[in-house]
């Protein structure tokens, strides 16, 4: 009798102490900063982030998006109902909060809505509608929507009128690694043969 008590005790004592060690380490957890939510998004490493996460910020990320409305929230929120990450896909949902997002200015939103019509994905492919979203990313100085215009631009989309721009913006930004200034080089060059030389010099010499 006595060794069938102390093994319960044994079993209530381990059982009560993994739950603990499990309640404190959902509790380490914090919703993420603006900042690290930011650099998240520029590095396209959200999604996964939140996985990393185990889901357990499901409820706050739609709290922060639905009820405060703070665009990089309402972003990840509406990318997670897009791509049914941690919850059930609503991809109608998800494309609205996207937009909402865009409309308050994030970069990283209008970018991904460039995305969406440039690839046809979720959306009718519209290299037009991806040349408006991309536009006001890339003058936000947001290199991959720079990237997309120049090459958007490249291929015979959009306008003349706006080559000049593009190849400003992208010229003149700095890059986080080689490999992508070098990929933004191919790209310029490319351009640089639908454009008058003198534009090129011009674009090359001032920022505005």
């Amino acid at each position: 009798m006595l060794h069938t008590l102390t093994s319960l005790f044994i079993i209530i004592a381990t059982s009560l102490f993994f739950s603990s060690s499990v309640k404190a380490e959902l509790q380490a957890i914090d919703i993420y900063s603006v900042k690290q939510l930011s650099e998240l998004i520029k590095k396209n490493e959200y999604l996964q982030q939140v996985k990393r996460d185990d889901c357990q910020l499901v409820q706050d990320i739609e709290a922060k998006a639905e009820v405060l409305k703070e665009p990089l929230y309402q972003f990840l929120w509406g990318e997670m109902l897009n791509t049914g990450t941690c919850i059930k896909a609503d991809k109608k949902r998800g494309m609205t909060l996207v937009l909402d997002s865009a409309n308050q200015g994030s970069n990283g939103a209008m970018y991904r809505l460039a995305r969406y019509y440039d690839e046809g994905d979720l959306v009718i492919e519209n290299k037009d509608r991806a040349i408006q979203y991309a536009l006001p990313a890339a003058a936000g100085e947001y290199v991959p929507a720079q990237m997309m215009l120049v090459r958007l631009f490249i291929e015979g989309h959009g306008s003349p009128f706006d080559y000049e721009m593009s190849y400003r913006l992208l010229y003149h930004n700095t890059f986080d690694d080689n490999v992508t200034k070098n990929k933004a080089e191919k790209l310029l060059r490319q351009l640089a043969k639908k454009m008058p030389q003198s534009v090129v010099e011009r674009a090359q010499r001032g920022k505005y």
